[in-house]
């Protein structure tokens, strides 16, 4: 029997009621922007992990660490990661040793601050836009709830006036309600497993920092006695 409902999604979401429209714009905004973000993180904190990894090797290669610090400066890019602590930590160390006039262990104190501004900052990069995909995650299930129980009073309020109910009198607010959930869904998902993931390789990124300022501040602390 015809009903004169066509279930198609793209016809449910143009006849849906102006509310229900707008969350579920708003929830495909929130779901493009945070796989913007996830595609930017995913870049950012890869460049990161290689750049620590190469750092690492340059180190501990022998080199001495004015000539490292010098390739490090005289590059075109910016340091970032490992080698901004790093350019940090040696740039105020060599800075406080040439005064002559300070202990060594004033030169270190000097030096572990320098490397532990340029750590937070390094910190503030790798977390950027992370509590946006907490946001979305958290929130979308919410919007689409929002817009799941505003199609179904609609739906109910049609009823009203209507002596009989039929499954065609009832689909489409019932429709366009569930398309609202599956929307938050959709969104809140991937967001909520790259803010996991990628959270976990921030903070083990950021133990690699801490543990290599450790490390380089003892390497300091020797030089820093001779």
């Amino acid at each position: 029997m015809e009903t004169g409902f066509d279930p198609s999604v793209l016809n449910i979401i143009v006849n849906a009621s102006l509310t229900v429209k707008l969350v579920m714009a708003l929830l495909l905004v929130a779901s493009l922007l945070s796989w913007t973000v996830i595609a930017i993180k995913w870049g950012v904190i890869k460049k990161a992990r290689a750049s620590a990894n190469n750092f690492e090797r340059r180190f501990w290669s022998g080199i001495e660490l004015g000539e490292l610090f010098k390739k490090i400066t005289s590059g075109r890019r910016q340091p970032g990661g490992m080698e901004s602590i790093f350019e940090a930590g040696f740039r105020e160390f060599a800075r406080l040793r040439k005064k002559g006039n300070l202990s060594g262990e004033s030169i270190l104190e000097g030096a572990q601050r320098a490397m532990r501004v340029s750590l937070s900052r390094e910190i503030d990069k790798l977390e950027m836009h992370l509590s946006f995909l907490a946001t979305v995650g958290s929130t979308s299930p919410y919007v689409g709830l929002f817009g799941t129980v505003w199609g179904i009073m609609n739906s109910f309020i049609a009823l009203g006036g209507q002596e009989h109910v039929t499954i065609a009198s009832v689909a489409p607010g019932i429709a366009e309600a569930l398309i609202a959930t599956a929307m938050g869904l959709f969104a809140a998902i991937p967001a909520v497993i790259a803010y996991n993931r990628y959270s976990n390789d921030v903070e083990r990124l950021v133990s690699r920092y801490d543990i290599f300022a450790e490390e380089f501040s003892s390497v300091l602390h020797r030089q820093s006695h001779t």
